[in-house]
């Protein structure tokens, strides 16, 4: 269980713009989102939630406005071993086994965590991720033998290395069969329920917008809408989020028609 305090938002966003190049891809964001609950990035390919996320974990360049994560400006050294970040495509070494890969990365991770960081911590980190991503069976085979799915878990599991009090998963379940990504979700809420994680997750597939607790739904740069799957259902007299969401989406089409006109 991290020791994060209940009292304070794991992230929070007020005029949050990035640019890149010409291009605003990110516009004047604000948002907040809560510690221990799973929250779902929500939009279209496209629409900036990558950029969104590695402001997030401090990896993102031109980035104005205000953006704390876990109470720190994000990007500061000592967020490194408090955050677990996970990209779209999978980052191991196919040269190395399952076990070797999360071996190289805890050792790595090993001088930024607070307290003691032992081998035998390390091994106990390692074992513990293992057995979240259920690779337990697979830990001595090659990482360039695995299946995609396989090699995405890899990448979640070295994410999970060292307890991270948030974890950013950008689309980590895209392309996985119906079971694994099932699987993947009863994971995510464990580790909020029984950890304590806080998750941003990030996805273009409307029905895992019922999987999460919050979410956030975005559109070209923007943030349409932030509450709960239920709220914004209710909100917009709609059955399911994705009904919800094409809703805000007229709504805000005819919000720009009438400011226009205006002008």
């Amino acid at each position: 269980m991290v020791n994060y305090s209940s009292q304070q938002p794991a992230v929070r966003a007020e005029h949050l713009t990035v640019r890149r190049g010409p291009r605003t891809v990110l516009r004047d964001l604000g948002f907040t989102v809560p510690p221990g609950r799973v929250t779902g990035l929500l939009g279209p390919s496209g629409c900036g939630k990558s950029t969104l996320m590695r402001a997030v974990v401090g990896t993102q360049a031109k980035v104005t406005g205000t953006l704390d994560v876990l109470g720190t400006p994000a990007g500061h050294p000592s967020l490194r071993a408090r955050i677990g970040y996970v990209t779209q495509a999978p980052s191991v070494f196919d040269d190395l086994t399952v076990r070797q890969n999360l071996d190289y990365f805890a050792a790595v991770l090993a001088p930024g965590r607070p307290g003691s960081a032992s081998a035998a911590d390390r091994r106990h980190d390692v074992d513990r991720a293992l057995a979240d991503v259920d690779l337990t069976g697979h830990a001595d085979a090659l990482a360039g033998h695995l299946s995609g799915g396989q090699r995405s878990r890899v990448s979640l599991a070295v994410a999970l290395l060292g307890t991270p009090e948030l974890l950013v998963l950008d689309e980590p379940t895209v392309g996985l069969d119906p079971v694994l990504r099932r699987d993947l979700w009863h994971l995510f809420h464990t580790l909020a329920t029984d950890r304590g994680t806080t998750l941003l997750v990030s996805s273009h597939v409307m029905d895992e917008a019922e999987r999460c607790h919050d979410l956030l739904l975005m559109r070209e740069g923007r943030i349409l809408a932030a509450d709960t799957p239920e709220a914004l259902r209710t909100r917009t007299h709609s059955d399911t989020v994705e009904a919800a969401f094409l809703h805000l989406v007229d709504e805000a089409a005819a919000a720009t028609r009438t400011e226009e006109k205006a002008r």
